[in-house]
């Protein structure tokens, strides 16, 4: 087997993590307007289940960093990144364990503890999965590589909201509408099992355990000679803006998704399509299918073809993406009719990755100004047109994930992995903002919270358009990189 073979094995091997990370993330989504109904919460109540799994993250990442300072060295260099997965992956099988006794007992307490120890143990994973992936292959080509392993992340967030709802209602062909919480325990049962079998596998793999970040670093720069190396991760500036960037990504991301729900119920007069919460399945599934949709197209240049079959892919990919929602949800036994001219809106996402070139900075920039047109339109309208715009954030959140973390890291050398640490802590953005746009819709109606995805969003376009010239102080130049990667 040769090199570039060897590194597509292991790289195969990586993304399997997240796939858990997609699966998980979606389906509380479906636990939400569930815990709503059986525990009568408020919108903003019922978003402590994102609370629980994002701040997680946070608390996570805390523990790292503090580990690191504590030892007087980073804890991936010493333990390894391979086995940092690992271990992060045992602590979230931990956590599904919760699941049984919560559901026997209908203990909301319960799940939330378990939802938070399933999201501790992922930012262990976060921490190295995502610069392990970044850095396994051409530097140049990492942002790609990193959208491709999120369009595996997304095929788990297009599968898990089917598949947690029939668990909870049952067969929607047998019309299932009654919430049976109790059932919530056997998918993340099965989900712990599978995180122990991964764990080891995992573990015995080749996927390389240390990676020489000081020669990742030469290699970034126009002139290894420019680099300096800080004694600190807070001293580089792409690095600072990059922390509040993943809050705010994760944030519009997450709170767009974990409201519509609500959105969905409202009457139709209301400006909502009137619907049962055992209806509202194949809307989440679309709008984390919408993720890997953008993925799929932003990952083509990862592989090593020729620019005309990257482009070729990158026209095709997306709408094979669209093609396994469709069929995923016709299988669940969904109608999909009303969601064939999402394909027309997926045309916008195709040029937006067009224009960008292969830029993670120009693909944010173009991404969060589509985002925000995308909020204006669904807070402007009614109906299946309003829907549409809100679920389209999916697809231009897609690839902001790894343009925000190869623009942080790059260039931090031997505090990449203290980086890695501090921007997986920034997920609590999930958490903190969807409970803040919750109060804005209790307080202000659900259509007007949705401001809060703009506020965001802008700051996206602020960070894309910034850091380029940031990173130029560095010795290090975005288009000569990228241009190096072959795109």
């Amino acid at each position: 087997m040769t090199t570039h073979q060897t590194r597509w094995s292991q790289f195969g091997v990586l993304v399997t993590v997240f796939f858990f990370w997609g699966f998980v993330a979606a389906s509380n989504e479906i636990l939400i307007p569930v815990f709503k109904n059986a525990f009568g919460l408020t919108q903003a109540q019922s978003q402590y289940v994102a609370v629980a799994f994002y701040v997680a993250y946070t608390v996570g990442s805390i523990i790292y960093f503090l580990t690191s300072r504590l030892i007087g060295a980073d804890v991936l260099n010493r333990i390894g990144y391979k086995n940092g997965i690992s271990l992060g992956l045992l602590i979230s099988a931990m956590g599904t364990l919760l699941f049984y006794p919560a559901a026997n007992a209908g203990s909301f307490g319960l799940m939330l503890s378990g939802l938070f120890i399933v999201g501790l143990g992922f930012s262990l994973q976060q921490i190295a999965a995502n610069p392990l992936a970044i850095m396994m292959g051409n530097p140049a080509t990492g942002a790609q590589r990193l959208t491709l392993a999120g369009g595996v992340n997304n095929f788990g967030t297009t599968i898990g909201p089917l598949l947690v709802s029939l668990a909870i209602f049952g067969s929607v062909a047998a019309g299932g509408n009654v919430a049976n919480i109790e059932a919530v325990k056997t998918p993340y049962l099965i989900l712990g099992a599978a995180f122990v079998l991964v764990a080891l596998f995992l573990k015995f793999s080749s996927v390389p355990n240390h990676i020489d970040l000081e020669e990742i670093a030469r290699d970034e720069a126009e002139d290894p000679a420019r680099l300096a190396h800080k004694p600190s991760a807070f001293s580089y500036p792409q690095l600072v803006l990059g922390m509040i960037a993943i809050f705010v990504y994760v944030g519009v991301e997450v709170s767009t998704i974990a409201n519509l729900p609500a959105y969905l119920k409202l009457p139709v007069e209301q400006g909502g399509l009137g619907l049962d919460i055992s209806m509202i399945a194949p809307f989440v599934s679309l709008y984390w299918a919408s993720l890997m949709i953008g993925r799929w197209a932003g990952a083509a240049g990862a592989f090593g073809a020729p620019i005309g079959v990257r482009r070729m892919l990158t026209l095709l990919l997306p709408y094979l993406a669209f093609g396994v929602f469709l069929a995923v949800n016709t299988f669940a036994g969904y109608s999909v009719g009303q969601f064939l001219l999402y394909g027309a809106v997926i045309v916008v996402m195709i040029a937006a990755t067009f224009a960008s070139r292969g830029n993670p900075a120009r693909m944010l920039l173009y991404f969060a100004l589509c985002g925000i047109a995308a909020l204006l339109i669904g807070m402007s309208t009614t109906g299946m047109t309003s829907v549409v715009a809100f679920i389209s954030v999916g697809l231009f959140c897609s690839t902001m994930w790894p343009c925000i973390f190869a623009l942080a890291i790059t260039g931090l050398g031997r505090n990449t992995g203290q980086g890695s640490s501090l921007l997986v802590m920034m997920i609590m953005g999930g958490g903190l903002v969807s409970w803040l746009q919750g109060w804005i819709a209790d307080h202000h109606g659900i259509h007007t919270s949705f401001i809060v995805g703009v506020v965001c969003f802008a700051y996206l376009a602020f960070y894309a358009a910034r850091t380029p010239g940031l990173l130029r102080r560095q010795g290090i130049d975005l288009d000569k990189l990228t241009a190096q990667g072959g795109h």
